[in-house]
């Protein structure tokens, strides 16, 4: 489970745009904390540690208590802004939560005992993930640091649906529909994929030869003609030839 990091923060006196360029010319991150019915606080953060817990993975399912300068508040990150074009960071949220709360987070997802799916190590099989992450719901104590899938003992063709998938006491998956939730697939070796679609491809082929091929009685009536033009020139040049032999 994830556990609570202590994040220094200083309020914020001014909001809007003019007054976020000039926290971030400082090498500040402006941030707000909501929710838990209490107004809005606004706060900055430093760049550089902000940074660096975001890229340690597991932002987003961290639990923080935020020192404010004031008093401390106990939030998790709902969302971030970055630009577009440096992709630093530029705006943050966090969201008020108690240790009664029960929150909706995305997790990522991580495979185990790939060295025992037959799929994959026997036969070859190629494990194609569809959700790299996952939303559950959990207590803020249970927010697990990603749900784990077991592969062992599956094979070629096999389906791993979220109802399949144990999860960690306090947790449920967010979403309905858990037997239609696909969460990876075992799929083919990508060799026998493309042998096939080689050996369609020259079936094609042969299909296209046969049907380009004239019929039997096609090649039978140019072949008469070509005789017929033939014996037809040689009466010719024989008359020719008897009548340069009259003039002489």
């Amino acid at each position: 489970m994830s556990a609570t990091k202590a994040l220094k923060a200083e309020a914020r006196e001014k909001a809007g745009k003019g007054a976020a360029r000039a926290l971030r010319r400082e090498g500040k991150i402006p941030a707000v904390i909501y929710g838990g019915k209490k107004a809005p606080v606004g706060i900055s953060l430093d760049r550089r540690e902000l940074t660096l817990l975001l890229h340690a993975g597991g932002f987003k399912t961290t639990v923080f208590e935020i020192d404010t300068g004031s008093g401390k508040e106990r939030a998790i990150p709902r969302d971030y802004q970055r630009d577009p074009v440096k992709d630093t960071l530029l705006h943050i949220d966090f969201f008020r939560v108690s240790a009664s709360s029960v929150v909706d987070v995305e997790v990522p997802v991580h495979f185990l005992n790939e060295d025992d799916c037959p799929g994959i190590k026997k036969r070859g099989g190629v494990l194609n993930v569809v959700l790299h992450a996952v939303h559950v719901k959990a207590g803020v104590n249970d927010i697990p640091s990603a749900i784990e899938v077991d592969l062992k003992g599956l094979q070629i063709g096999d389906i791993i649906h979220a109802n399949s998938v144990k999860l960690p006491k306090g947790v449920t998956f967010a979403a309905d529909d858990l037997d239609e939730l696909t969460i990876a697939t075992i799929a083919a070796p990508t060799v026998v994929a493309e042998e096939i679609a080689e050996e369609q491809a020259e079936a094609a082929a042969e299909n296209r030869g046969e049907t380009a091929e004239p019929e039997e009685g096609a090649e039978g009536e140019a072949a008469d003609t070509d005789a017929e033009d033939a014996d037809a020139k040689q009466d010719e040049d024989k008359k020719s030839e008897s009548r340069k032999s009259q003039d002489d």
